[in-house]
C-alpha cells in the first residue's frame, strides 16, 4: 500500500512533485486545493464537505498521492498517510516561482492598477511568512508541531532540485524503485 501526502509552504512544487510521484507509481493523485476551495482561490469549501469528499476519493483506491497543506483542518485523514513527504525550497526560489505562477496565472493583473494587484501583493506577502510565521499561520513552525502528532514517518526533501531527482529521492528511500 502507498498513501504519500507531499506537503510543504506554497510555492514549494508539492502538486509538482506529487502528481510525479503518482505518474510514476500509476496511482491517483489528489490535490488539497481541489477539495479545500469550492470556487478556486476565492470561496472556501466548508470542511466536512472537504473531508467527506476527499474520505469518499480514497477510498476508492488502495494507492494514492496527496499533495497540499491540511495540516489545520484534516485530522481525521492523518491515519490513512503511510507517509508525508516535507518539501522545502529556500524562500527566495518558493518566491520567485510563486509570482512566476501569479503572472502566469493573472497576467498584467497583478500589476500596479491591476484587478488583481492588491490582492497579488497580500498572498506573496502571506506566502512569505512561511519560515517565520507562528502556530496561527500556515508556517514551518505549525507544520513542525504538526509532524510531532503524526503516526507515520515524516520524509524530508530539501533543496531547490529537479522533480526527477525529488522523485528519485522518494522512490529510493521508501524502496519503491
Amino acid at each position: 500500500m502507498v498513501r504519500i501526502h507531499v506537503m510543504g509552504a506554497s510555492g514549494v512544487g508539492t502538486s509538482t512533485l506529487g502528481r510525479a510521484l503518482a505518474n510514476r507509481l500509476g496511482v491517483p493523485f489528489f490535490d488539497t486545493d481541489d477539495y479545500y476551495w469550492e470556487e478556486k482561490y476565492n470561496v472556501k469549501r466548508e470542511i466536512e464537505a472537504r473531508l467527506e469528499m476527499m474520505e469518499q476519493d480514497f477510498a476508492e483506491h488502495h494507492d494514492w498521492i496527496l499533495s497540499g497543506a491540511l495540516s489545520n483542518w484534516g485530522t481525521s485523514l492523518e491515519r490513512l498517510f503511510d507517509v508525508v513527504v516535507f518539501l522545502e525550497v529556500p524562500r527566495d526560489v518558493r518566491l520567485g516561482r510563486l509570482v512566476n505562477r501569479e503572472q502566469m496565472r493573472y497576467g498584467d493583473a497583478i500589476l500596479p492598477g491591476g484587478s488583481r494587484y492588491e490582492a497579488h501583493l497580500e498572498f506573496v506577502a502571506w506566502a512569505s511568512r512561511y519560515e517565520d510565521g507562528g502556530l496561527d499561520v500556515r508556517s514551518k513552525k505549525l507544520h513542525e508541531a504538526w509532524f510531532q502528532k503524526l503516526n507515520c514517518p515524516v520524509l524530508r526533501v530539501t533543496g531547490d532540485r529537479t522533480v526527477d531527482e525529488e522523485v528519485t529521492q522518494v522512490l529510493t528511500v521508501l524502496n519503491l524503485k
